[in-house]
C-alpha cells in the first residue's frame, strides 16, 4: 500500500481516536515501524501531526476540529459520558447547557426528564430538546457562530444573568494535567464563567481525548468543577487535584465515583 493511501486514513485514525502509534499502525498495515515512522514525520512535516513518543497526536494550535469531524469523533465514549451525566441531573429542576457535542449528546439523553427548565447557548441542544414535551427551552440570545450554532457575545451573558439554574453542563476542548479547562475561543470565556457564576453545581463532560490536545485559552479550573464524566481512568496527577478540589470523577461504564 503506498504512503498516498495511508496518509490519508491515518489522519482519520487520528481524527477518530485522538492519536495514532507505530505499533498500532504498523500492524493495522502489515508494514514496518520505519515505514510508519517515515509516514508521521511526512505528515509531521507538513503540520498534519504533532510527533510524540511512539506515535503522533493531532497538532496542537488556535483553531478547533471542524465541528462536523467533532460529532464523529469518540461517538461511543461520548454516549456513554453523556447518559452517566442525564442520569445525574434530577427531574424538576432547572439546567443549562453549553456550546458543545458532548452537551448535545448529554441534552438527547434528556428526553424523557420531567419538569425541566432547559436555558441553553447552543440551538443543536434546543432542538434536540424540543422533542421533550415536558422541557421548557429557553435560547440565550447573542451572535450565532455557524461553524457549530453557538450563541456567543455580551447579550449572551446578559442573558444568563437572569437565571440561577440548579445544574449547568459544561464541555471544554482540552485539559491539562494542572487542571485546567481550555477552549480555542476567546469569546467563550466570558459566557462559560458567567454560567460557572449562575449555577449551582457544575458538571463538566469530556472523553480521554481532550488530555490529547492543546487549546489556548483557559475557561476554568477543577476549583469551579463540582463533577466530572469522562470515559476511562484519569492521568494520576489530574485524578490528584480531582480528589483536592472535591471534584466527584465519574468514569463511564465503571459504575465508579473516584473521590
Amino acid at each position: 500500500m503506498s504512503q498516498t493511501i495511508r496518509h490519508p486514513e491515518i489522519l482519520e485514525i487520528a481524527r477518530r481516536d485522538g492519536k495514532v502509534t507505530v505499533d498500532a499502525l504498523a500492524q493495522h498495515f502489515g508494514v514496518t515501524f520505519q515505514t510508519i515512522r517515515r509516514d508521521l514525520a511526512d505528515l509531521a512535516e507538513t503540520g498534519r501531526l504533532e510527533r510524540v513518543h511512539g506515535g503522533a497526536v493531532l497538532p496542537s494550535g488556535v483553531t478547533n476540529i471542524g465541528y462536523e469531524d467533532r460529532r464523529g469523533l469518540h461517538a461511543g465514549a461520548k454516549g456513554a459520558i453523556a447518559a452517566a451525566c442525564a442520569a445525574a441531573i434530577p427531574n424538576d429542576c432547572s439546567v443549562f447547557l453549553s456550546i458543545g457535542t458532548s452537551t448535545e449528546a448529554v441534552a438527547s439523553r434528556m428526553l424523557a426528564h420531567r419538569n425541566i427548565l432547559a436555558v441553553t447557548n447552543n440551538i443543536n441542544v434546543a432542538a434536540l430538546l424540543e422533542k421533550n414535551p415536558d422541557c421548557q427551552i429557553v435560547v440565550a440570545g447573542g451572535t450565532l457562530r455557524r461553524s457549530d450554532g453557538g450563541l456567543v457575545g455580551d447579550l449572551t451573558t446578559r442573558t444568563i444573568r437572569h437565571f440561577k439554574f440548579d445544574v449547568a453542563v459544561i464541555g471544554c476542548s482540552a485539559l491539562d494535567d494542572e487542571g485546567d479547562v481550555l477552549d480555542f475561543d476567546m469569546q467563550e470565556v466570558g459566557v462559560t464563567r458567567t454560567i460557572i457564576d449562575q449555577a449551582r453545581r457544575i458538571l463538566l463532560v469530556a472523553d480521554h481525548s481532550k488530555f490529547l490536545r492543546k487549546a489556548p485559552v483557559r475557561v476554568a479550573t477543577l476549583a469551579d468543577l463540582d463533577a466530572f464524566f469522562t470515559d476511562r481512568a484519569l492521568p494520576e496527577a489530574f485524578l490528584r487535584r480531582c480528589a483536592e478540589h472535591s471534584v466527584d470523577v465519574h468514569v463511564a461504564g465503571e459504575g465508579t465515583v473516584l473521590d
